[in-house]
């Protein structure tokens, strides 16, 4: 599900809400709907704020550090791909076919990770484990091939787990019950509103003006 359709669901929850309110308002008798009723559901809308504000809180929390951690992680993978290819510049004309292999093991990783759509994610298989076995089929020469070729080996099996890492981080950082609570919430308060919002203000307008109506109307009263 990605986050256009979530964010139409979200919206659809909270504006829900708003509309449950003004129709329980519309249905209830008017002792249900006594200043204390309305101080009491206040009281409780407090609490269910603040804790809403917390959930809210932990979800920013942790978009931003899933956000951070792979995007030092792509900056790492770039790093090692840069490398990876100056290190087999350096150990000579031999490892061109290496070379032409990671700049097309570079499109298939991202095409793995980033997938638009599962058949490309079929087609790009295996073509990392390719440039891995062309490095460690190298033949070095000399000493200096044979440093260069280790360092090969290393920084590819960096890149491989950087990787990995990478796509087992690619779904949704945002936990689902922490999102499933604070929808509720909102939508719970929301309904707050448009139950105790005056007359003028919820009962012969349009629903859309529960969203500031509301808030205009609670913080008026003394």
């Amino acid at each position: 599900m990605n986050s256009l359709t979530i964010s139409l669901i979200v919206f659809a929850c909270v504006f829900g809400g708003a509309l449950l309110g003004m129709f329980l308002r519309a249905v209830l008798h008017e002792r249900h709907l006594s200043a204390d009723s309305k101080d009491l559901v206040k009281l409780g809308m407090g609490l269910v704020g603040t804790m809403t504000a917390l959930v809210l809180g932990l979800l920013i929390a942790s978009a931003k550090g899933s956000f951070d951690t792979q995007r030092n992680g792509l900056a790492q993978l770039s790093a090692n791909i840069i490398l990876l290819d100056r290190v087999l510049a350096h150990y000579g004309p031999e490892a061109k076919d290496a070379r032409e292999t990671l700049r097309a093991s570079v499109a298939d990783m991202l095409q793995r990770t980033w997938p638009e759509n599962s058949s490309h994610a079929e087609r790009s298989e295996g073509r990392y484990e390719g440039l891995y076995e062309k490095i460690q089929g190298l033949s070095p020469r000399n000493d200096a091939q044979r440093t260069l070729q280790t360092q090969a080996l290393k920084v590819a099996t960096d890149i491989a787990q950087t990787r990995w890492l990478l796509f087992a981080q690619k779904g949704s950082s945002i936990p689902t019950p922490f999102l499933v609570v604070m929808v509720s919430w909102l939508a719970l308060i929301l309904a707050s509103f448009g139950l105790f919002a005056p007359p003028q203000c919820g009962r012969r307008s349009d629903p859309a003006r529960v969203f500031i109506g509301g808030f205009q109307c609670d913080f008026s009263d003394p």
